[in-house]
């Protein structure tokens, strides 16, 4: 009678081998960004709790209350939090052929393993500052308010999405036309003015509001402040819309890349 062979060793499956690669690429671009000491996480955490108070500070001066609640840093946390989200990720990302061309150049590793592993680092990463400075603030400044944690996370969730759908086509991009990385810093400069961050959706002109919808960092930061005040109902929000964007971005960057990933690598 002839016995079954045996199942291949867990080891030298083809997921566990691509688990192992993905794992290996999150630690090595935890350590170049954030580095070894405890300092480069604190920073992660100052940089955007810096300019949130800065914000706070400046507006505060100029007016009684802000457009939400009655704390003008909890009000620019809210939309700092998902455009910071964005920014890190879609940075990162378009950035994974670069740092990584030593290590792409291995059979094993591939582009595709670089942009999930830094989506996964960066999505983890902003989780949780998101959440330690939401908590900081509401505690440190003794604010009582009805949080639905659900909704905040829902909105750097998909902020992070948004920002690894745009940042995995820009890698393309960047590599094949080189002068794309500044035209593009140059067209999201005016970006944090326009993505209701200083402000509600619902308090610009009428005539801005129609150009601001099709901005999707204008649905994450209405979002993320609806699970913050929850008296804040915006009607404008599509997340379908916002999915559109950053799933069409992720595929066709994701299809370009393993189509061209060797000419990338090579520039």
């Amino acid at each position: 009678m002839r016995t079954a062979s045996p199942s291949p060793p867990l080891r030298g499956h083809p997921r566990f081998q691509r688990l192992r690669v993905i794992t290996a690429l999150m630690l090595r671009e935890m350590t170049s960004t954030y580095g070894r000491s405890v300092g480069g996480y604190f920073w992660a955490i100052a940089q955007p709790l810096g300019g949130i108070v800065l914000l706070a500070v400046a507006f505060s001066l100029a007016l009684r209350s802000p457009p939400l609640g009655t704390s003008f840093i909890l009000f620019y946390s809210t939309g700092m939090l998902p455009f910071s989200t964005f920014n890190v990720m879609s940075n990162g990302v378009s950035s994974v052929i670069t740092s990584n061309r030593g290590l792409l150049s291995y059979p094993v590793v591939t582009a595709v393993d670089a942009v999930l592993a830094r989506f996964l680092l960066d999505l983890i990463t902003q989780g949780i500052i998101s959440l330690i400075l939401l908590w900081g603030i509401v505690q440190g400044l003794g604010l009582h308010i009805n949080l639905d944690l659900l909704v905040v996370v829902r909105g750097i969730f998909f902020a992070a999405v948004l920002g690894a759908g745009i940042g995995t086509l820009n890698c393309v991009l960047f590599g094949f036309f080189p002068t794309w990385k500044n035209i593009w810093a140059m067209l999201t400069r005016p970006l944090f003015l326009v993505s209701a961050i200083l402000y509600i959706y619902e308090d610009a002109p009428q005539a801005f509001q129609q150009v601001m919808w099709f901005n999707p960092l204008v649905h994450l930061t209405g979002s993320t402040r609806s699970g913050v005040f929850g008296a804040y109902d915006p009607q404008y929000i599509s997340f379908t819309y916002v999915l559109g964007i950053a799933l069409g971005s992720f595929v066709i960057g994701t299809w370009l890349l393993r189509r061209h990933e060797s000419f990338l690598i090579e520039q």
